[in-house]
């Protein structure tokens, strides 16, 4: 059963970060504008034929939501009358404003902020964009009284320095999504589930399940979890470049996933053939 949903609302981001996994699928990355309401309403019917207590629903994907904040801020007031969704949004941290964090505190919406670690870390890979950030993590804290959740991918320049990074996550002692940076930066499985088992003595890391390996979880290819992009229905975000399972206005009851078995403590992406 479907329980978890991203939404890619667009495919454009006002960064362009070295590692970014997105900017590698470039071809695969297109305009094609997808009717997010009837989207939503299709997860709404989902849900209430089900009985889903609860459905993640991410504002997320090819790029920076918050470049379509309008159209976001339209999504988010429509999901409204349905509590059994939660919903998330992640963002670089450099666009955000009063407004923007007051509306999605206001509407029960995680905002998770793209933050690599210290700023020798995150600058080079991020487009030195750890002033403007941090500024909006503490805009955030002075709002919300607390500090966001936080996603920082990790590649060999954090394996160089894994204390250092652990010591400045431990500030804002607030939960993180640490993820795999893959690609042609990328690092093993091996090397980045010993930095988690490092960080999780003193972090509170996101856990693994039937999830993702980037984010140290099993595979949960074809589970429980869908990506919407390009005006289509895809495994995951990772998975764009291969076919789609769907197009985006399929009923989610009819949607037919098959894949063979496979060792879900690898990515099902990478089984196939790496980002080819």
């Amino acid at each position: 059963m479907i329980t978890r949903a991203c939404i890619s609302i667009n495919n454009k981001c006002n960064l362009r970060c070295k590692y970014c996994h997105f900017n590698e699928k470039k071809n695969n990355i297109y305009e094609n504008n997808m009717d997010v309401i009837k989207i939503l309403n299709n997860i709404k019917t989902y849900i209430k034929e089900n009985n889903i207590e609860e459905f993640k629903l991410g504002f997320v994907g090819n790029g920076e939501p918050l470049l379509n904040f309008k159209e976001l801020k339209t999504y988010i007031e429509y999901i409204e009358n349905c509590p059994q969704i939660k919903p998330y949004t992640i963002t670089n941290g450099t666009i955000l404003n009063q407004d923007m964090l007051f509306f999605f505190k206001e509407n029960n919406v995680n905002v998770g902020f793209s933050l690599d670690g210290p700023e020798f870390i995150h600058n080079p890979l991020r487009c030195n964009t750890f002033d403007k950030v941090m500024e909006n993590i503490n805009l955030y804290f002075k709002i919300n009284n607390k500090y966001p959740t936080f996603n920082a991918t990790i590649g060999k320049e954090t394996l160089k320095h894994k204390q250092e990074v652990i010591v400045f996550f431990k500030q804002f002692n607030s939960k993180i999504t640490f993820s795999r940076m893959i690609g042609k930066y990328g690092i093993t499985l091996k090397d980045f589930y010993d930095f988690l088992q490092e960080a999780q003595k003193e972090l509170l890391i996101r856990e693994g399940k039937y999830d993702c390996t980037m984010y140290g979880g099993l595979c949960g290819a074809g589970i429980n979890n869908i990506f919407y992009a390009n005006g289509k229905i895809y495994l995951c975000g990772n998975c764009i470049d291969l076919v789609p399972i769907a197009d985006s206005d399929v009923l989610l009851k009819d949607i037919k996933i098959e894949i063979k078995e496979f060792d879900r403590t690898k990515c099902y992406k990478e089984i196939l053939g790496g980002n080819r």
